[in-house]
């Protein structure tokens, strides 16, 4: 494992995947680290954003040294970010956070559901688990599907769009129920009533899940505790029913988690 660090790497390329949607694919050894589910923190230039933001891994190319983040346009840090080109430097602090367990599904046939910003750490995850049936159902708004086409190389994908335009009308559960699929665990990431739903399913199933949780970050590294959430059981150290999303997660086991 490499230790975690801040860096200056370089942005090998840029482009729009879709409406508000862009990736980036960035120079560093930090594609050596593998942990589906794991996150970076990308700083902004702007002075007056003292604050990273904290951006899912959706690819890694170890022969390449190369990662890749696709994230979406959601203030002035992400907008900065939408227009760097090949060439540009940029820092970042990574490798952070705790990844999806594979071993769990070796031999087993996984569900994995993303929905909106959270399908991106998907594909990194689809790729590493490479011993089990993989299930893939992904939720978008409409169909701009960003990264379906890359999803297909690892599985069977199912689609869900809130307008109906493609797939299944409504969200991933719905889709999961239309094409009556089955599974023996699950993984996830997504919007939070998308987590509640699959969290409910799971549990009524009988089924393993582990959710990965979206939520602002400050530090990154669980020192500020801005990011934390409700646990079910006490935390053995602290005595409180709380973790931290950045370093307890983001990927917890679904019924770990009050949310």
């Amino acid at each position: 494992m490499l230790s975690k660090k801040k860096e200056k790497v370089q942005v090998l390329s840029t482009s729009k995947l879709a409406e508000g949607i862009y990736e980036m694919w960035l120079k560093t050894d930090m594609a050596m680290e593998k942990g589906a589910g794991r996150f970076i923190a990308v700083y902004p230039r702007d002075g007056a954003m003292l604050l990273p933001r904290p951006i899912s891994i959706c690819e890694q190319d170890v022969e390449r040294g190369a990662l890749r983040i696709v994230y979406r346009v959601a203030g002035r840090g992400t907008k900065e970010f939408s227009a760097y080109r090949q060439g540009d430097m940029v820092e970042i602090l990574g490798v952070l956070g705790n990844g999806y367990p594979l071993e769990e599904a070796e031999g087993k046939t996984a569900l994995l559901l993303g929905g909106g910003i959270g399908i991106p750490p998907l594909l990194e995850l689809a790729k590493e688990l490479e011993h089990c049936k993989k299930k893939i159902v992904l939720g978008y708004r409409d169909a701009e599907l960003f990264l379906k086409e890359d999803l297909t190389k690892f599985g069977e994908v199912f689609i869900a769009t809130e307008d109906g335009s493609a797939g299944t009308k409504g969200n991933v559960m719905d889709a999961v129920k239309e094409n009556k699929l089955n599974a023996d665990l699950i993984y996830a990431c997504g919007p939070m009533p998308m987590l509640r739903a699959i969290r409910s399913y799971a549990a009524r199933r009988q089924i393993p899940a582990w959710i990965s949780l979206e939520e602002r970050m400050a530090c990154g590294v669980g020192a500020c505790l801005g990011c934390v959430c409700r646990t079910v059981r006490e935390d053995a150290h602290s005595h409180v029913h709380n973790a931290r999303i950045c370093t307890d997660g983001p990927v917890f086991r679904a019924e770990d988690v009050d949310i």
